[in-house]
């Protein structure tokens, strides 16, 4: 049996190792796999394990021997679902690998525009505090986040794992999701409400037909001037000309981003000169500790679908 990995290079930074797969299999590991280089590179194979490789209705055609897909992702969008199941190509994604390290990172976001960290760290070392005619030089403003209202959009793991992080920071937490969540601990409320009510709005939801371009003009317009934004989820589900513009023109007080729409950065983005946005390169899942997790997870998949028993199966 023949394995594709068409993008290793997004899951190891050669710190992590395939041989976990070898036992099933001949596995071909590939570089960075451009969308119309997927099929090529595929070919015959029967097992494709892929992160953001985009499989197409085109590539599935193409690869006629294809029977399973494993993501290295919670997240499928890349994958033409309907096409698979036609074909009856079993798809599985990792769910909840991920969950404390994006939650980490979240606050990470977080607390770094709460305590005006970027700014502070730059003007320390280019000597104003060595100025300072006082011991403490606080001429950027710095917030609190205990009493502040988090909206937290999704409720899944993560968006459990940080309403449950805020929580300990003394924060009011709201939810606002699509599924009327069992035993929640907190108010839930409308979308609309989440917006208006926000301090901190974090986003935790997938990119779909429903959530694309969520945040946008009219979203924003229903925000406090002083609230911040924490993306971690997916790029698409912010409109990043109505973002830029709120950031630039003091509509929104800041915006912590570790995706965007277009990734790598596109070098027009208009968020990359906006005022106080702070972006990452999408690593909120990348620590050594979760990408072995992840590996794991990847080869349980797999092992469970050869043994005629798939789990974490995302389609029909």
């Amino acid at each position: 049996m023949r394995i594709v990995i068409p993008d290793w290079d997004t899951v190891s930074a050669d710190d992590v190792g395939f041989s976990v797969f070898s036992k099933y299999g001949e596995v071909k590991c590939c570089g960075p796999t451009l969308p119309h280089e997927a099929a090529e590179k595929i070919g015959d194979a029967e097992i494709v394990l892929c992160n953001k490789t985009p499989i197409t209705a085109e590539v599935i055609e193409k690869c006629p021997n294809l029977r399973y897909i494993g993501l290295f992702a919670t997240g499928y969008n890349n994958i033409d679902l309907e096409a698979a199941s036609k074909r009856g190509i079993v798809v599985c994604n990792a769910g909840e690998y991920s969950t404390q390290a994006v939650a980490q990172h979240t606050f990470a976001l977080l607390l770094t525009l709460a305590g005006n960290l970027i700014a502070y760290d730059k003007s320390v070392k280019e000597g104003a505090w060595m100025q300072s005619p006082t011991f403490s030089w606080f001429p950027h403003p710095v917030h609190e986040l205990w009493g502040k209202t988090i909206a937290v959009i999704g409720y899944g793991s993560i968006g459990k794992a940080v309403a449950k992080i805020a929580d300990a920071f003394g924060m009011h937490v709201i939810i606002s999701t699509r599924t009327m969540p069992e035993n929640c601990p907190y108010p839930v409320v409308s979308m609309e409400e989440a917006f208006r009510q926000a301090d901190v709005l974090t986003v935790h939801c997938p990119l779909n037909e429903q959530t694309a371009h969520l945040i946008r003009r009219e979203t924003l317009s229903l925000m406090k001037p002083t609230a911040f934004l924490i993306n971690t989820a997916r790029g698409g589900i912010v409109k990043e000309e109505d973002l830029a513009q709120a950031l630039n023109s003091g509509r929104l007080a800041g915006a912590g981003l570790d995706v965007l729409d277009k990734e790598p950065m596109s070098p027009d983005t208009p968020l990359r000169t906006a005022k106080n946005c702070l972006i990452t390169p999408h690593i909120a899942w990348s620590p050594l500790e979760t990408r072995e997790r992840l590996i794991g997870i990847v080869a349980g998949n797999l092992e469970a679908f050869l043994a005629g028993n798939p789990r974490n199966q995302v389609n029909k």
